[in-house]
């Protein structure tokens, strides 16, 4: 039978959105950042001359970290804007000290002050992410100096003065759209953050769309292969979406207790286990540790011929065995790491038994924790392997008809599943919006009674 909750979800309707005056706000909010954030991505850097840059980045960069990282920045790192970064540095940051709480008395501490601990952690990744954007933006303008092309050198005027420019710039940038992220989570709709590299992603699809419709033009693919990559791509996002929606519900049962005459208690819950708890961080992590090495050949030019590092750089190429293998072996790794650091299956167990929980048929304390540990390493098992199937199937279709880098699992996976927690999100402000309403309703009739 259907919850209130549910029942109420089923009839909203168009009316009841035009009348979410708050919701339209945050819609029309998080829209207009994510347009300011657009425009930067066409403010160029100084000093930089956009033809030689533009010629590099089509020789070199597109298969590399350069390429991902450009597809996350929206083209912003390929046309060498003041949104170069983009927001990953911040990614970076989060992630890290998020792992670090895990390892770190301190942090972990902090964690478990409530409010006032986030906020302190909160200023420790800002401060982490400035010094991360400024190493990366440091070694990006020295990169920059190294470049050239056939019509000359990609800086016009190499040396400290544009070195300095370059690392306040797109520090600068970097914490702009952390800035901006905030605000869109604050005060718009979704996750700012993860708004932003959504937008960036989708921003250049139309690009590689007309790329891979080029390529049927020419003849280097057929027609025929583009409508079943098309159907695929369509059969591949719903896997998606059945696999993020999946989870496990374990059974939670609270005893009776008696307070006078009255008996209290006896209900059941459930304690819900994601199958994917982990996210989208595997692929990310497990593409940057796999394509850092070919882009730091790629810059320093050490993969010319008869170089030690060529060999490297092709068993490591998008569809090599090697790098195929390595791939699929760290997202696996990075899945059920990820989940360890975010789900601690003792702290649960204390807390059914802090509130008389019991799960039935499994006693209280540890059995209950090594039972929840059973369940979530065999979830995470099934939930790697989907994760690896969804992120080779797209590197075979790279490697094999040298389709568009946008077309990538760890892109996929972002769409996906930002549009699902932002459509989630629009869900609950209706929900609120039509609990609002009833309160109204109920307390107009309350004072007619």
């Amino acid at each position: 039978m259907a919850s209130a909750a549910e029942q109420l979800a089923a009839n909203i309707n168009f009316g009841a959105f035009a009348k979410a005056t708050e919701l339209k706000n945050r819609i029309w909010f998080t829209l207009g950042a994510l347009i300011v954030y657009r425009l930067g991505t066409y403010i160029p850097i100084p000093g930089i001359d956009p033809t030689v840059l533009n010629e590099i980045f089509n020789q070199q960069g597109g298969g590399g970290l350069l390429g991902m990282l450009n597809m996350f920045s929206g083209g912003a790192l390929g046309r060498m804007t003041i949104f170069a970064l983009n927001i990953m540095p911040y990614i970076s940051a989060s992630i890290i000290i998020q792992l670090m709480t895990a390892v770190s008395p301190t942090l972990e501490a902090l964690k478990k002050e409530g409010e006032s601990g986030r906020k302190k952690i909160n200023q420790y990744t800002r401060y982490f992410t400035v010094l991360l954007a400024t190493v990366q933006a440091y070694g990006l303008s020295v990169g920059l100096e190294g470049l050239s092309g056939s019509t000359g050198a990609a800086v016009i005027d190499p040396g400290w003065f544009f070195r300095i420019s370059t690392v306040i710039t797109i520090v600068g940038g970097t914490m702009f759209l952390m800035w901006l992220g905030e605000q869109i989570t604050a005060r718009g709709v979704g996750n700012g953050i993860s708004l932003i590299i959504f937008a960036g992603i989708v921003a250049e699809l139309p690009r590689a769309l007309i790329n891979t419709l080029e390529l049927g033009r020419t003849g280097a693919i057929s027609t025929l292969f583009i409508i079943f990559m098309l159907v695929m791509a369509v059969a591949v996002i719903t896997f998606i979406v059945f696999m993020e929606r999946a989870q496990r519900r374990l059974l939670v049962q609270y005893p009776k207790r008696q307070v006078g005459n009255r008996m209290f208690g006896g209900e059941s819950s459930h304690l819900p286990l994601k199958l994917n708890t982990a996210g989208v961080i595997p692929p990310i992590f497990a593409s940057s540790l796999l394509l850092l090495p070919t882009t730091i050949i790629g810059f320093s030019g050490a993969a010319g011929g008869g170089s030690w590092a060529q060999p490297i750089a092709a068993a490591l190429g998008h569809g090599q065995p090697l790098y195929m293998l390595l791939y699929a072996a760290l997202i696996i790794f990075f899945c059920f790491f990820y989940t360890a650091i975010v789900f601690n299956p003792e702290e649960t167990a204390d807390n059914l038994k802090k509130y008389g929980g019991f799960i039935p048929g499994i006693r209280p304390g540890k059995n209950t924790a090594d039972y929840i540990d059973y369940v979530l390493t065999r979830l995470t098992a099934v939930g790697a392997l989907y994760i690896t199937l969804v992120c080779l199937l797209p590197e075979f279709l790279i490697s094999e008809f040298a389709l568009p880098f946008y077309f990538g699992g760890t892109s996929l996976l972002i769409v996906v599943t930002v549009t699902m927690d932002t459509v989630a999100q629009v869900h609950s402000h209706l929900l609120a919006h039509q609990y609002e309403g009833l309160i109204k309703k109920s307390k107009l009739r309350g004072r007619r009674g």
